[in-house]
């Protein structure tokens, strides 16, 4: 099972039949987004190394080695920078 590594501060496991945006919400972690298919880029993050592969062609303007994780899964084991997030507060 790959990993995900995101702003050098916490690793995921990759879940193969989600998309990296489901993958860190399924984690606790509440993601800037919007759209949810790759149109309005809130989401974008810069990739550091690995592989990911789009399931939708995102609209979004793309720079280079940016990535949208609403529409795209990992390939193998990657490194994201850029994540903006937070922590969901745990249930008691």
């Amino acid at each position: 099972m790959s990993k995900i590594h995101i702003n050098k501060v916490t690793t995921l496991h990759n879940q193969e039949n989600k998309t990296l945006l489901e993958v860190m919400e399924s984690n606790g972690m509440i993601v800037e987004s919007q759209c949810r298919n790759g149109d309005c880029g809130t989401c974008r993050c810069t990739l550091i190394s690995g592989e990911v592969s789009y399931q939708s062609f995102p609209l979004a303007f793309l720079s280079t080695n940016e990535i949208l994780p609403c529409v795209c899964k990992a390939k193998s084991d990657i490194v994201l920078e850029g994540v903006t997030f937070q922590l969901a507060e745990k249930k008691a």
